[in-house]
């Protein structure tokens, strides 16, 4: 079934956006953004888009590097609360030097979902997160009781990933910094097996040693490799994609090349609607049952 997809998030809000930025509310704090996706004019005028706490400036000699200015009150690190039937989260928010913030809140959606999967399952369920980055997706596991193994290959986000869990009163999470694509090759030699599968790719990166992964030449043995590791029964898988170009009907039929016809299945993208009524769509997304 495609659908698109919005979290009800009440520490998040997209306030506005258009000429390829972004300005949003994490918390009691606004900040304000690049978004290439945003392609229309904004809505409030620019004397709004200056009141925001943190705005990011994209630095001339590269396409992602820039350097954040802050007004007097705007602090380095705070966080937010994300609250779902029985999920209660607290993400740590930073500013770093590639506009990130160690939060994407559309992905919220999918927590719900990764959530309610893994109650169903049971308490100790094994769930393996890729390119798990600051962990929402794991904790979203380990909240519902799952046995939840979180791979990133930046030792510092691993580590920020840790921060959350902790903050969120949990634990026992498996912790693994290593590329994402070596990790799976060797858990199949393993004959390891998952009851749920989270799959986060970026469109560039490089492992903890310096591998190089390109989501279009790496993606096929990755979503290979998963599948083999997924169990063929009682099981859910989780795609995401946030690269320009690439549609919720791509990744529906690769996955199903690699895994099969699932039992049910749901595909489309993940957006926010700012105040002035523009529905920003910021990534596709993929994800089944079986």
């Amino acid at each position: 079934m495609q659908q698109q997809l919005t979290p009800d998030f009440g520490d998040y809000e997209l306030i506005d956006s258009g000429d390829f930025e972004k300005l949003e509310r994490f918390g009691p704090y606004v900040t304000r953004r690049p978004e290439p996706q945003a392609i229309w004019h904004p809505t409030l005028p620019e004397a709004e888009w200056l009141r925001a706490d943190a705005s990011f400036l994209r630095d001339a000699r590269s396409d992602e590097r820039g350097e954040w200015r802050l007004r007097p009150q705007m602090p380095d690190r705070w966080t937010v609360d994300y609250r779902y039937r029985g999920m209660r989260l607290r993400m740590r928010l930073g500013l770093t030097s590639f506009k990130h913030v160690g939060l994407f809140p559309e992905q919220a959606a999918n927590w719900n979902f990764i959530y309610d999967r893994c109650l169903q399952l049971g308490a100790g369920a094994k769930v393996l997160n890729l390119f798990a980055y600051t962990g929402g997706a794991t904790l979203a596991a380990r909240a519902a009781g799952a046995e939840t193994t979180h791979v990133d290959s930046v030792k510092q986000v691993v580590s920020w990933a840790r921060e959350n869990m902790e903050q969120s009163g949990l634990d026992g999470v498996r912790w693994i910094v290593d590329d994402a694509l070596k990790f799976v090759r060797r858990e199949v030699r393993r004959g390891c097996r998952y009851r749920g599968i989270l799959l986060d790719p970026p469109a560039y990166g490089r492992g903890a040693n310096g591998e190089k992964w390109i989501l279009e030449e790496n993606i096929g043995e990755m979503l290979a490799c998963c599948a083999q590791l997924l169990e063929p029964e009682g099981a859910f898988f989780v795609l995401n994609l946030y690269s320009m170009g690439l549609s919720s009907t791509l990744a529906r039929t690769a996955v199903r090349q690699a895994f099969g016809v699932p039992r049910e299945e749901q595909w489309g993208e993940l957006c926010f609607t700012d105040r002035g009524g523009k529905e920003l769509p910021l990534g596709t997304y993929y994800r089944f049952t079986r």
